[in-house]
């Protein structure tokens, strides 16, 4: 690992680049205030006067790692997409940002590693919660006549694309030979829905 010399800019932006950097190519328990700091060139204690300690940086990179998340939920749509389409690409998404940063996945999702109360990562968390809450909007299936139908529908939409993503990160569904990755896709084993209104 060689330090990248810090010259200007912002620097709290330039240590969670760093961290995620680390991250994604050693893992979550190579980590530490003074490995960051010395990647970014700066002394170990300028990580502190921005986070106050390794989690607070942690929690930073989380945030972070959820706003990609919603740039992964809603890439490549049209700007009048349907409903159905946005369902989709929204769940392809979850997955496909799972699959190109796991680490950063896991750690979105970690209360142990990151502070779940911090306001910027709450409000990280709730744009990218968001997009489940706009594809399950509507959505016509058995409990949509419930009178909580919609948290029903996000709930149910969350638990299918996490646990999808979860366990094909683990290597728990059947493999394609050629290429390695998960034989069916998210939207190849999800149920067909339709709208309402």
């Amino acid at each position: 690992m060689s330090a990248r010399p810090y010259h200007h800019g912002n620097l709290r932006q330039a240590l969670i680049d760093e961290g995620l950097a680390m991250l994604e190519a050693d893992g979550l328990a190579a980590l530490s205030l003074r490995a960051i700091a010395a990647r970014a060139g700066v002394s170990h204690a300028a990580p502190k006067n921005h986070f106050g300690n390794l989690r607070g940086l942690l929690t930073a990179m989380a945030a972070q790692g959820f706003r990609q998340h919603v740039a992964f939920m809603r890439a490549g749509l049209p700007k009048r997409a349907s409903r159905a389409a946005r369902l989709a690409a929204a769940m392809r998404g979850y997955v496909s940002f799972a699959a190109a940063h796991p680490h950063l996945f896991a750690l979105m999702f970690s209360s142990q590693h990151c502070d779940i109360s911090d306001p910027e990562l709450e409000a990280a968390g709730a744009q990218s919660y968001g997009v489940l809450r706009e594809i399950a909007t509507g959505l016509d299936w058995d409990k949509a006549d419930t009178p909580d139908a919609s948290l029903r529908a996000e709930m149910m939409l969350w638990s299918l694309v996490h646990g999808y993503a979860q366990l094909s990160l683990n290597g728990q569904f059947p493999s394609d030979p050629a290429t390695g990755r998960t034989a069916l896709s998210i939207t190849d084993v999800m149920p067909s829905f339709g709208y309402r209104g």
